[in-house]
This record gives C-alpha cells, structure tokens and sequence, in this order.
C-alpha cells in the first residue's frame, strides 16, 4: 500500500511538472489574435523565411521626385517549409510586409540604394477564420505603430483584394517576386502556366490552381 501510495504521488509530481515544462512553451509561429481576428503585431519577422525584396514596387505610377522604397516579405516558418512540400499556404499562413527608404548617402556608396529607416510594416494572413479565406492589416506608420490591427475592410480592403485577385502567380501571393519559391518547387510548373517570369508579364489568369 504505502508503495502503490508513494507511486502515485511521483506520478502526479511528473505529470503536473510535464504540465508545467509544456505550459511554457512557446506558441505556434503563426498569427497571434487578440479577439479571433485583431492579428497581433509580430515583433520577431525577421527572425522568419525571407521571401524576397523589391525596390519601387507600387501601385501607382512612380513619382520621379520621390525616393522609391524598399519593400521586404517575411513569412512564418512552418508555412515556409509547407509551401515547399506541397506547392500551396497552409491555413493561417501570416506574411509580413516591411517598408523602407531607399537611402544613396552613405561611404563609400556612389550610386546605388540600401534601406534605411522603417517606414510602414503591414501583414496579410490565409485563414479560414475570415469570411473570404484572406484578410489583410495595416500597422501605421513607423513613428506610431500599433501592437494589433483590425483586418482592412470596406474600401480600404478593396485594391488589396482585386490586385491579390488579378495579378498574383500563386493564390494571393506575388510569388513571381520571390526568387527562393520559384525554382524546382511543386508550385513552379502550375506558376509558370499562368505568369511569364522571365518577361515579368501575366499569361492566364484561368490557370487551374495547384491540387
């Protein structure tokens, strides 16, 4: 009896330790939520896969008398190395958009650009958590930016949509910009269907997606 009694008190000392050890892990490396869909500002991106970097990439025309930006796209880990197996994003897949000047002024740079200071980080997630699979967040400006975000809606969503709609190589992603995901990969056969990387022009949009 006191040997089955001691038995038991060193099980439940070793469970309720396990329950403790695990209790302290860290969370998954996806999007953190505040009330299911207000996406917690990740703080550690660039600790996350580097998709790629572009420099005046723009919506709109380019204004020759400003600077253009440098704009960098980081995306979780696990959702990196799904992508790589399987050619599509795993539901709550979180993408980080980090905005930067351009700046020339630096020893002994005589002509070209590197980034410097922030400007705007904003994110867009896949889950099926959001009505239409996508949703898509602003953090403000780098001088005021905000711990969490509301998802874009009404017009302010409206642009991010259609253009993640038209003119994205794999679902609502611009894979085409991202060098690391288009070559020998599953999604590179199904990519190239429907974008030309090498004139840098879209071909279908009716190209069947990746199964």
């Amino acid at each position: 009896m006191f040997t089955i009694k001691r038995l038991t008190v060193v099980v439940g000392i070793v469970y309720v330790g396990a329950l403790s050890v695990f209790g302290q892990q860290p969370q998954g490396d996806g999007p953190r939520y505040q009330d299911g869909t207000t996406l917690v500002r990740p703080t550690d991106y660039r600790e996350w896969a580097f998709l790629g970097s572009g420099l005046g990439l723009d919506y709109e025309p380019a204004d020759p008398s400003r600077s253009p930006n440098f704009t960098s796209v980081f995306v979780n880990p696990s959702s990196y190395r799904s992508f790589i197996q399987t050619g599509t994003w795993p539901n709550e897949t979180v993408f980080v958009l980090e905005i930067r000047r351009s700046e020339t002024n630096a020893a002994p740079n005589l002509s070209g650009r590197f980034q410097g200071q922030l400007v705007a980080i904003e994110a867009e997630v896949k889950a099926a958590r959001f009505p239409d699979g996508w949703a898509f967040y602003n953090f403000g400006q780098a001088n005021a930016l905000r711990d969490a975000s509301a998802p874009l809606s009404g017009d302010a969503v409206a642009s991010c949509v259609e253009c993640h709609t038209k003119h994205t190589a794999v679902e609502r992603t611009f894979v085409q910009f991202y060098p690391a995901l288009r070559g020998g990969r599953p999604v590179a056969v199904w990519a190239r269907q429907r974008f030309d990387f090498a004139a840098r022009t879209e071909v279908s949009a009716a190209a069947p997606a990746p199964r």
